[in-house]
């Protein structure tokens, strides 16, 4: 698995890397249309409310305005219902333990828990990206390698071209928060 210093690639694309339960689950064949089709619009309505979750452009509150205020103490309101809410859905439906695992609309890296499955075995890779939201994401695809530390590498069935840009969307926006962290603020001017 690519180190979270660096830039995270996988098949040539930059991907997201994170700490997230992850389950792989077997399956005899590929599924057909009608159930890919059902898995993209299922992976979009996820990764927009995933999106929605973790948004962290903020407006600049004007001074002294009360209905900036306002909204300030109802988005405080929010996250911390929204947190009770994952709490909850938490210890009502347990996940599988989070593993490092990094992904894009390609496929996917993770550690899997022992046993891991074989290469070449089919399957749908699922990731819980957030408490708050009950359904992970699901990937058909494809074992391609696994590693004697237990790495394995899923290439996944190809996935409609607005979850792709979603999922290419979601990997940018992290990768260009953690260039961000390492740079740390920006320096006042000299002078």
């Amino acid at each position: 698995m690519p180190d979270s210093a660096d830039t995270v690639v996988l098949y040539e694309e930059l991907a997201f890397q994170d700490v997230l339960p992850v389950l792989w689950r077997p399956a005899q064949a590929a599924p057909g249309p009608q159930a890919l089709a059902s898995l993209s619009e299922r992976n979009l309505q996820i990764l927009q409310t995933w999106e929605a979750l973790t948004d962290q452009s903020r407006v600049e509150p004007e001074e002294n305005s009360p209905l900036s205020t306002e909204l300030q103490r109802l988005d405080r309101k929010l996250t911390l219902l929204l947190d009770l809410v994952g709490q909850i859905l938490a210890t009502n439906r347990p996940r599988p333990a989070p593993v490092p695992v990094c992904f894009n609309a390609l496929g996917a890296v993770w550690r899997a828990p022992e046993p891991p499955p074989a290469a070449g075995a089919a399957g749908a890779l699922e990731i819980y990206l957030h408490e708050c939201v009950a359904q992970p994401l699901r990937f058909a695809g494809r074992v391609t390698e696994v590693t004697d530390a237990g790495s394995v590498t899923v290439r996944f069935l190809p996935l409609e071209d607005a979850v792709a840009a979603l999922i290419a969307k979601v990997a940018f926006r992290r990768h260009r928060r953690q260039i961000a962290g390492r740079l740390g603020p920006p320096r006042a001017p000299a002078g």
